[in-house]
């Protein structure tokens, strides 16, 4: 994709990256608690992976989790920003651990190099994510195994009507201030034209409280998620519709409590590169009895 074209300022998504890796470990609570999740996840998958890829390294919760579960082999991390590699542990990495600074939207390893590819929320940043996909499946082993999360369309939905308001208020008009998410109907979808097999889609909501819109803020800036939209108005927010926006995000939004609630989808994908070993679905019309006997015999039962 032409950078005219792209919806996302890459190179701005690694200098923010590079901020957020100053303080990394006040801000990263969501890639903690996503990251265990998607660990969590290998548990009912009996099998150990020799070569595993970490794309969208973060700050080393994977590796962490994965040391801890035992039973992984080479470890490869991959991020957009040297500032985050260097986090977790400091030194040189352990034999087992290779980390590289690449972008995910091009993937510089050999076609079927993992038997595994992990990614936590990192995918929802990329300019072409159906090509990001193509690329996982690439690097994929046939039957490796793919469990990737981003956040999805209902994220920072209250922020967005905040700021919409505000500028309408204000500025006469709005900008875009929050990134578009894939919607979860669209992910599943995405995953076949990928080219991967067994595809499964899922996703959750995590709701954070605020005493305020500015803690928000502050938080989204630690993590490294502020907008890097190439068409963002320029220039500093004014301090009148920055206000309106924090007035608009209570008057529509606070709790009982006083807390300003921001909700964060995350959509879940899990996924295999193909191999003729899976399972496959039936041949329409290879079925041995008709839904209609079934039917029949289960109303027979309860008369």
């Amino acid at each position: 994709m032409s950078d005219a074209k792209a919806p996302f300022d890459r190179g701005q998504l690694r200098r923010r990256r590079e901020r957020a890796a100053q303080n990394w470990d006040q801000h990263n609570f969501l890639v903690e608690e996503m990251s265990a999740r998607l660990v969590d996840r290998l548990d009912d998958i009996n099998r150990d992976f020799s070569a595993i890829l970490d794309l969208g390294r973060n700050g080393g919760e994977i590796a962490t989790l994965l040391a801890a579960r035992g039973g992984a082999g080479t470890l490869v991390e991959c991020d957009i920003s040297p500032a985050m590699l260097a986090l977790g542990g400091g030194g040189d990495p352990t034999p087992a651990i290779r980390r590289l600074a690449a972008d995910e939207e091009l993937l510089p390893f050999a076609d079927h190099s993992f038997d595994l590819v992990l990614s936590c929320l990192a995918l929802h940043r990329v300019n072409d994510l159906p090509g990001t996909l193509i690329q996982i499946r690439r690097v994929l082993r046939p039957d490796g195994l793919f469990l990737g999360c981003f956040f999805g369309g209902g994220t920072l939905g209250e922020m967005r009507a905040a700021w919409t308001e505000a500028e309408i208020s204000e500025e006469g008009g709005a900008s875009p201030r929050v990134a578009p998410f894939v919607d979860i109907r669209d992910a599943g979808m995405l995953l076949q034209r990928a080219g991967f097999a067994l595809p499964v889609v899922d996703s959750d909501t995590l709701t954070v409280r605020y005493e305020n819109a500015f803690d928000l803020m502050h938080d989204l800036r630690g993590m490294g998620d502020t907008n890097i939209l190439r068409n963002r108005r320029a220039g500093f927010t004014r301090r009148a519709t920055l206000m309106a926006m924090a007035d608009h995000y209570k008057d529509m939004f606070v709790q009982e409590d006083g807390r300003f609630p921001a909700s964060f989808e995350v959509i879940t994908l899990t996924a295999w590169a193909p191999d003729p070993s899976q399972p496959k679905p039936l041949e329409p019309g290879s079925a041995t009895a008709s839904l209609a006997d079934a039917v029949g015999e289960k109303d027979s039962q309860k008369s």
